[in-house]
């Protein structure tokens, strides 16, 4: 579960660095409207978004199209948040048109495709709302996946969410072309 915290001044870039560097296991983000999130990773929820983004890795070296990031990985949405989704992809060119020094920091970008991976204590309405964040800066794919239903919500901009259940892969082949994400260790 997050915890969302009013601040008297929206924490910084700088600010949101220093606290996920001292404070291991939790992640920090700052919403739209300045207020910090936090949430903690359990260790079964931090296994399943490594197999995820273990996968997503894999497949973007060998397809060369775009780069995979994984949950520590924050992004500056144009709407001046900053998230960090459970595994993200970005189109090459889009990555190289950064300068070295945005490439450091949280990339001012929304990534082309992105997941999150339900934990026992998220909950579903804030996790797609989240994804209808990243698609309203730019995603062009948003993918929920619940281990505990065995479902995949999968979002696409002016298109109605679709929900594939019991199902032991899927693909996405409008944004990830050749990308086929394997659900069983996931689902394990």
């Amino acid at each position: 579960m997050s915890v969302s915290l009013k601040m008297k001044a929206p924490p910084t870039d700088e600010e949101l660095r220093e606290l996920s560097d001292r404070n291991p296991g939790y992640q920090f983000e700052r919403s739209a409207a300045g207020e910090l999130i936090v949430t903690p990773t359990g260790s079964k929820a931090g296994r399943r978004e490594l197999l995820l983004g273990v996968q997503l890795a894999r497949w973007a070296e060998a397809d060369g199209r775009g780069l995979a990031f994984g949950p520590s990985a924050g992004f500056r949405l144009p709407d001046g948040s900053v998230l960090s989704p459970d595994a993200s992809w970005v189109r090459r060119d889009r990555w190289d048109s950064l300068e070295a020094g945005a490439q450091e920091g949280f990339a001012p970008l929304c990534p082309d495709a992105v997941f999150e991976c339900a934990s026992r204590s998220d909950e579903l309405p804030g996790l797609r709302a989240k994804l209808q964040v990243y698609l309203a800066n730019g995603a062009r794919l948003a993918v929920l996946v619940d281990p505990y239903r065995r479902a995949v919500e999968i979002f696409e901009p002016g298109r109605t969410p679709r929900v594939v259940e019991q199902a032991r892969s899927v693909a996405f082949p409008s944004v990830l072309s050749g990308f086929v994400l394997d659900l069983e260790p996931i689902f394990a």
